[in-house]
């Protein structure tokens, strides 16, 4: 029976990566660093990325039946860490809504005006109407399937990634202008922790690989096939994202780089250099589908997993009700309003870049926290359940293991400690705001499911 189940070559499990991680939505942030984002994007794929396959794949592998990393940090550190860890990864996405749904409904404003995307009010009432339609198509049960959401990262995401690489080759080979010196800032100034600060959001562009790990048992040889399914992952994600977002770098300035629209600006200077208005609203509706397709599965994606902590009795009786459609309501309200609650960041801040970035950040720095715990999981486990058995165990004793996920938390706490430092290359007048905005945000979201699972003492 278990030899049925494996069924995934080596280049089935990359694709499965590559559509997991891939993100248009962070290349602006990538291509804020100029030239430097390749050194950045170096040691986060060492350090950070090829870790979190690594490990996530062991403990995937070790707990087949009902993964996850809820399964994972309970075994670990018990069932309050277990309920903090699903909610903080429940909350990041929260926090990540307001900003995919910027990004939405900024890309939608090319089709009819462009000069939306910087409008605080277009991109706060748009974005609050779309996220809550979704939520009411997925009360009645209406989830995008996933097929569709496969061909929605395809055709909305891998696409457009690689039309833009082929764009931005075309104009170098045509001697077009570029943007940017090519000839500096190719290295960050480690003295300026201003130009340093949008690391977390680097990191954040490469998080998901631990959710294709639960597919390392369906491997046909996990212990050898997998590992070079990381190698050629990473190799693609790394290319695919450096590239994209230098191609932004190339054609858009700097100074006139917007982190929410400025995917879409640098398309329109690539295809009216080319004559090839035509193909903008093409791209376009791509892109808006591909986002769709993701955030209609992920608005009642990551509530399972807190519906089932509901359920266990970590929150209220009131949160582990369903509809006739299986629908978490309660969740779903709850999750609507905090979104609208953090959505009113666009009026607050100076400009949709400075509220899209305190945004980015929090939602960074609340899903490295997540890792930290995953990692630290992976160490602990190995000494208090030595002998269970793993289809997949990273080779050289418990002395790599410290290497590979002590790396990844080491990553994950500098960079958390690097976004408390405003960026220089996004302008943030408000700065008592940002500060409080990210350090309110943490207290907050990790002091709650705290006090919430207080009376489960393990």
């Amino acid at each position: 029976m278990n030899k049925s189940r494996k069924v995934l070559s080596v280049f089935s499990l990359v694709m499965i990566n590559v559509i997991a991680v891939d993100s248009l939505r962070t290349l602006p942030i990538s291509a804020k660093l100029g030239f430097s984002l390749v050194f950045y994007y170096l040691p986060a794929a060492l350090i950070f990325f090829i870790p979190i396959g690594l490990v996530a794949a062991e403990l995937a592998t070790a707990y087949p039946n009902t993964g996850g990393l809820y399964i994972w940090i309970r075994e670990a550190f018990g069932r309050r860490a277990g309920f903090i860890t699903i909610w903080l990864q429940w909350i990041y996405n929260v926090v990540w809504y307001p900003t995919i749904m910027a990004f939405i409904v900024a890309t939608i404003s090319y089709l009819f005006s462009p000069a939306l995307a910087q409008n605080q009010y277009y991109v706060l009432f748009s974005s609050l109407g779309l996220f809550w339609f979704f939520t009411l198509l997925n009360c009645f049960g209406m989830r995008v399937s996933s097929i569709v959401s496969t061909l929605g990262a395809l055709l909305g995401t891998i696409l457009p990634m690689l039309v833009i690489i082929v764009l931005a080759a075309i104009w170098i080979i045509q001697g077009h202008p570029i943007a940017s010196d090519i000839h500096s800032n190719w290295v960050p100034n480690f003295k300026d922790f201003g130009a340093m600060a949008l690391f977390p959001g680097v990191l954040f562009g490469l998080i998901g690989l631990e959710m294709s790990a639960v597919h390392a048992e369906e491997v046909r040889d996990p212990q050898h096939d997998y590992p070079r399914a990381i190698i050629y992952s990473t190799l693609i994600i790394f290319l695919s994202l450096v590239l994209a977002s230098l191609a932004i770098v190339i054609v858009v300035p700097n100074s006139e780089l917007s982190v929410v629209s400025g995917l879409v600006d640098a398309y329109v200077a690539f295809f009216s250099a080319f004559n090839l208005t035509w193909m903008i609203p093409i791209l376009v509706i791509l892109i808006v589908l591909g986002a769709l397709s993701g955030v209609s599965a992920w608005i009642i994606g990551p509530t399972k997993g807190l519906l089932v902590s509901a359920q266990d009795g970590s929150l209220p009786s009131l949160f582990a009700k369903v509809n006739r459609h299986g629908a978490p309501i309660p969740i779903l309200i709850l999750q609507s309003l905090i979104y609208s609650l953090l959505s009113t960041v666009f009026l607050l801040s100076d400009s949709i870049n400075a509220a899209y970035w305190m945004l980015s950040d929090l939602c960074s720095q609340l899903a490295l926290l997540v890792y930290v715990f995953m990692f630290a999981a992976a160490i602990k486990l190995r000494y208090i359940q030595p002998n269970r058995h793993r289809s997949y165990r990273i080779p050289g004793g418990n002395w790599v293991m410290w290497l590979v996920a002590g790396s990844g938390i080491g990553c994950c706490l500098l960079a958390m400690a690097i976004g408390f430092v405003p960026p220089s290359q996004i302008p943030i007048k408000n700065i008592a705001l940002f500060e409080s905005f990210l350090i309110a945000g943490l207290v907050l979201f990790v002091m709650l499911p705290w006090i919430l699972s207080k009376r489960h003492e393990d």
